[in-house]
């Protein structure tokens, strides 16, 4: 297309208030197809929805209308088949299919855009587009949840250090620590399915800002579009994205969760801690050490919980200073969404795998269930049961038998009973039980807590709150 061929096109798209094209600078700056061309099914879709309510309303012939609705399904066609010219001049996906649908049909195309502008257009597009994110990302967290509790069913009882701090603290079982996750994963479901029935109103018919002078049923294109009712006020309506920022919030929240378990698989896999194994599938090797497998994939899920969070940075300082309604500046709005969306969907995927993928290593896991005296506060609770102490006398007591215990280079249990008996002469063999992992995970039956049979109700108990009563 030539430069006068060019400045016709965006005279004519922006009507008779303009003598002459854009600047070349204005024209890259200002244009958004290269981006935005994602919302091509939605834009046609809310476009059918639309000439389907004029025509019902009188507003449109049923001759053009059926024209228009045909037009619209060959552009589709085309764009799905790779055939489509998208053209820069005509800045978006909104103007590029309006274009080519009247390349198709004629004038009648130009009867499709009554009672609409590109700003409630777009923000039904970009509602739609949204939608369909929140449910695809809703599915694949169901799928992360599906793959830890498995896991966390056949390691209801393999012990494991639990640590505070980095340091361990008490003995818990792998089970446990894996339902931990799906708790989060659960919350971030939550705040998703939040967020979809907040965003689930239409803002198509509100128009540039004020709504229009025709006689149009929005509720009728409403329910073609699946949303639960109209906006209620039009200048909201073009201008919210709200919608946008609660699906990016809960994305970096959950990107958070997924980089915890990244940095939890990447110690457990380490030769220091040897707690579990990860296949070639999701490791790679070193260009110079033939020994490495390095954790490579979930090093990369813990980094790209960065990008999720400049995404949702980007957009709150965007959206910070506007007034109403529509401003250009809400056309950078989608890329940090569709850059969010693409993220989180390849990591929680690559999460899930690797999840399924790891080979419990629970020899290891066991030895280091006992290292750094995790069973001391069990000799405690034991001196509050069985001696009546209060826990603060019976903390001290615990704290002396792991002086002792470290004095002599031995685990509490390798104390012998006089030893012991020489910090509290009350103690008994029945207090030196307690000290073994499989007694500590055992006893901590309260709702919650890590004992086996515990983990084993809280396994069929989340298989049936999360996957099998479906959304939260």
């Amino acid at each position: 297309m030539s430069d006068n061929d060019k400045n016709s096109a965006a005279s004519s798209m922006w009507g008779g208030r303009f003598a002459a094209g854009p600047a070349a600078i204005m024209q890259r700056i200002n244009a958004s197809i290269d981006f935005d061309r994602r919302l091509y099914r939605q834009d046609i879709r809310g476009s059918q929805a639309h000439c389907r309510m004029l025509v019902a309303q009188g507003i449109l012939s049923p001759s053009d209308g059926d024209a228009i609705l045909t037009g619209l399904a060959q552009v589709l066609q085309e764009i799905e088949r790779g055939d489509f010219p998208f053209k820069a001049e005509l800045e978006d996906i909104h103007m590029n299919v309006e274009a080519r649908l009247a390349e198709l049909i004629g004038d009648a195309a130009g009867r499709l855009h009554t009672a609409r502008s590109r700003n409630d257009q777009v923000a039904t597009d970009f509602k739609l587009w949204v939608r369909d994110a929140l449910d695809g990302m809703q599915a694949a967290l169901a799928g992360l949840q599906a793959a830890l509790i498995d896991r966390a069913g056949e390691h209801a009882a393999t012990v494991m250090p639990g640590f505070t701090h980095l340091q361990a603290a008490q003995p818990v079982t792998f089970g446990h620590h894996l339902l931990a996750y799906v708790e989060m994963i659960g919350r971030d479901r939550g705040r998703l399915a939040d967020a979809r029935r907040r965003l689930n109103e239409c803002p198509l018919g509100s128009a540039a800002l004020a709504g229009t002078s025709f006689p149009i049923d929005r509720e009728a294109t409403a329910r073609d579009l699946g949303f639960d009712r109209p906006t209620a006020n039009s200048l909201d309506a073009v201008s919210d994205r709200d919608f946008a920022l609660e699906f990016l919030a809960a994305a970096a929240i959950c990107a958070v969760h997924l980089s915890r378990l990244a940095e939890e698989l990447v110690v457990w896999t380490s030769a220091q801690f040897r707690f579990v194994r990860l296949s070639d599938a999701f490791t790679t090797g070193s260009s110079i050490m033939p020994q490495k497998r390095n954790p490579d994939a979930a090093e990369l899920v813990r980094a790209k919980t960065g990008r999720v969070i400049g995404d949702l940075a980007s957009l709150l300082v965007a959206m910070k200073g506007l007034p109403l309604a529509y401003s250009k500046d809400m056309q950078e709005d989608k890329e940090p969404v569709f850059e969010a969306a693409d993220t989180m969907e390849l990591a929680i995927a690559a999460m899930t795998g690797m999840v399924r993928d790891m080979v419990v290593e629970a020899a290891t896991l066991r030895a280091a269930a006992g290292a750094g005296f995790t069973t001391a506060t069990d000799i405690a609770d034991w001196c509050v049961r069985a001696l009546g102490m209060p826990f603060r006398r019976a903390h001290h007591v615990a704290g002396r038998l792991v002086k002792l215990a470290e004095d002599k280079g031995c685990g509490l249990e390798d104390l012998s009973l006089d030893e012991m008996r020489t910090v509290e002469a009350g103690l008994t063999e029945e207090a030196r039980a307690v000290l073994s992992v499989d007694s500590s995970v055992a006893s901590r039956t309260s709702f919650g807590g890590t004992a086996p049979a515990r983990v084993r109700d809280a396994v069929a108990a989340a298989r049936r709150r999360w996957l099998e009563g479906g959304r939260p």
